[in-house]
């Protein structure tokens, strides 16, 4: 209690200090001013063999200052909370926004759109643990992972993670809130080897409220299971074939979805879903609903980086993109509203139709389930899409043997709209809770 007490503390004394960087701010001229600031503390351990590799313990943080004068803007940050540190922040913001150019889509978010008595989201649960006892879950972690088969033949260890920390945000609309929140993780990597093939693959958890997370005799034998799974693996002839990404990996396909569908990349014309408002995107089949305010989850927010009060939004809605991603920026560089995703996106939930995973590899038929991607091969300019990968051929539903050094291409447009099931079997551990995703097409690259 007495750490939680000392956080919640640590809200209300940077309040205080925001508050005073804001009127330093107004008194040297600012027009418009807002201040943020983030603080994490806390544990990290990790074990490789039985031994323990690394302790970290954390405690950072920063102030950032940006200041408006005359459609001009300048900014600056401190690590120093002293009176006279922040005060020369203050000065040198002020200083840079003499020399920056004129921009009349720069300033504070309109104030009817911002969260001046946000919601508690129960996203706080700080765990009090000690050095040794942290160690010891890294290493029953890791036993479990190296006792699990004889071909577990070495590990790149375990690592469990304890955070907790807060946000702080002011502007001189007159607004000042923050939040504490708490974040633990507990994860695994193991080697394995038979005859000359050698594999390596991971497990992890991760949760707001410590007690959530998955114990580590599981994460360790999940960690081993991925990595045996993977032995012996195949190359694959060039073709065109169906794919199946897992749920774990599926979210990066609606992670391009997000950087083309964002205002920065739309407002400057470089994303293929320029002017895409109301038009389908994906098949009808599929909705995507932004949901900020779930309680615990970890995504969830009371507000986005510039004060703005986060809302339920139907981002997709029977295939149709129903909203842009924007900040107050982007949004008036584009002649709209900002939709509060200034520092990313809240709790999406992609709707299933495909079922679990059993159902959708049977859906899959024969061809590659995709379980690792590799590479930066996406351009969202223009969607062209390719990417390294590894996992499973399919085979009449059923899994037949592990692939690898394969690539996969095709374009974003032709995948999002050859999005044939999604599965119920959905991901909890991101931003983007959905199941595993069946494209109809793509080129396999490989002998």
């Amino acid at each position: 209690m007495s750490e939680s007490n000392s956080l919640l503390e640590q809200v209300d004394q940077v309040k205080t200090r925001v508050a005073k960087v804001l009127e330093l701010a107004k008194s040297l001229g600012a027009d418009g001013a807002e201040v943020a600031m983030s603080r994490q503390q806390g544990l990290s351990v990790s074990t490789r063999l039985g031994d323990v590799e690394n302790v970290e313990f954390t405690n950072d943080g920063a102030l950032g200052i940006t200041v408006y004068q005359d459609g001009r803007k300048g900014s600056a940050s401190t690590a120093d909370l002293s009176e006279a540190a922040l005060a020369k922040s203050v000065q040198a913001a002020v200083d840079i926004a003499k020399y920056t150019s004129v921009d009349d889509c720069a300033g504070l978010a309109d104030k009817e759109l911002l969260a001046m008595d946000p919601l508690d989201l129960d996203l706080y649960h700080p765990h009090e643990m000690s050095t040794d006892q942290a160690i010891a879950i890294a290493k029953e972690c890791e036993d479990a992972g190296l006792g699990f088969d004889k071909r577990i033949t070495n590990s790149d260890g375990a690592t469990l993670a304890s955070f907790e920390g807060f946000k702080v945000y002011g502007n001189s609309h007159g607004q000042l809130v923050g939040y504490p929140s708490s974040r633990h993780s507990l994860s695994c990597v193991m080697i394995a080897s038979d005859g000359d093939d050698m594999q390596r693959d991971y497990a992890y958890t991760v949760n707001r409220d410590f007690a959530g997370l998955v114990d580590g005799k599981t994460i360790g034998e999940q960690a081993s299971e991925e990595v045996l799974s993977r032995l012996n693996s195949h190359k694959l002839s060039t073709a065109k074939v169906p794919v199946m990404f897992r749920a774990d990996i599926a979210n990066t396909i609606f992670g391009h979805f997000i950087a083309a569908n964002s205002g920065g990349n739309l407002y400057r014309k470089s994303s293929f879903l320029v002017d895409a408002l109301g038009q389908e995107i994906f098949p009808e089949f599929l909705s995507i609903h932004e949901r900020p305010h779930l309680a615990k989850a970890l995504a969830s927010s009371p507000f986005d980086s510039e004060g703005v009060k986060t809302t339920d939004r139907d981002i997709i809605v029977n295939g149709q993109l129903q909203s842009y991603l924007l900040t107050s920026y982007s949004a008036r560089k584009l002649g709209l509203s900002t939709t509060g995703h200034a520092g990313g996106i809240h709790n999406w939930l992609v709707t299933a139709n495909g079922g679990d995973f059993d159902a959708m590899l049977k859906q899959l038929g024969t061809g590659l389930l995709v379980t690792e991607l590799m590479g930066q091969g996406v351009n969202v300019v223009n969607g062209d899409y390719s990417r390294g990968a590894a996992g499973f051929w399919v085979e009449n539903g059923k899994i037949a043997y592990p692939v690898s050094e394969i690539t996969i291409a095709g374009n974003l447009k032709d995948m999002f709209k050859g999005l044939v099931a999604v599965g119920s079997d959905t991901d909890m551990k991101g931003s983007i809770r959905t199941g595993s995703l069946l494209i109809d097409e793509m080129q396999v690259a490989g002998n």
